[in-house]
């Protein structure tokens, strides 16, 4: 479609080609071949790529990058109404982040099977996050102990409670 044709599907396609270029341009520059564009109501809200080879951290993913950036520019966790355009299918940590973000779409370029075929993690991952916790590689217990007031139950009482300085 040319460029003047500004319709969804083709929009679409452009931020997802241009977090394909992200993708490239950082493995050409020796870090992990993936980016990310986060896009709410036709604005570029942030453009990142995969950090891990420069940070050491492993959850600088190229989402994870873009929902940081992308909350610190809109001064919210929240990223409802956004959309997330990634190079590769986002991995499990970076799916969950983008639902606790309230992100209810995203695209990808490229699956988690054409990235294991390259050597990247890929499809395995997945299936190993839907057995049985006894069944994974790494091992998740539940375990109760006590430890005074419960965080949660303060955290709850915090929402509930009018912000100091204001009356009922």
């Amino acid at each position: 479609m040319p460029p003047d044709d500004r319709t969804d599907e083709y929009l679409r396609d452009e931020y997802l080609r241009d977090a394909v270029a992200l993708a490239r341009d950082n493995a050409r520059a020796g870090g992990r071949p993936y980016g990310a564009v986060i896009v709410r109501d036709g604005t570029v809200l942030a453009r990142s790529v995969n950090t891990t080879s420069v940070t050491h951290d492993p959850t600088d993913h190229a989402e994870m990058v873009a929902i940081r950036a992308a909350s610190r520019a809109l001064g919210s966790p929240k990223l409802e109404g956004c959309v997330v355009y990634a190079s590769g299918r986002p991995c499990p940590m970076c799916h969950a982040a983008m639902r606790l973000a309230g992100i209810t779409r995203a695209y990808f370029a490229f699956s988690a099977e054409e990235g294991e075929a390259y050597g990247l993690i890929g499809a395995g991952i997945y299936a190993e996050l839907c057995r049985p916790p006894s069944e994974q590689p790494m091992r998740v217990e539940h375990r109760a102990v006590e430890a005074g007031a419960h965080p949660y139950a303060i955290w709850r009482d915090r929402q509930a409670a009018p912000p100091k300085g204001r009356g009922p």
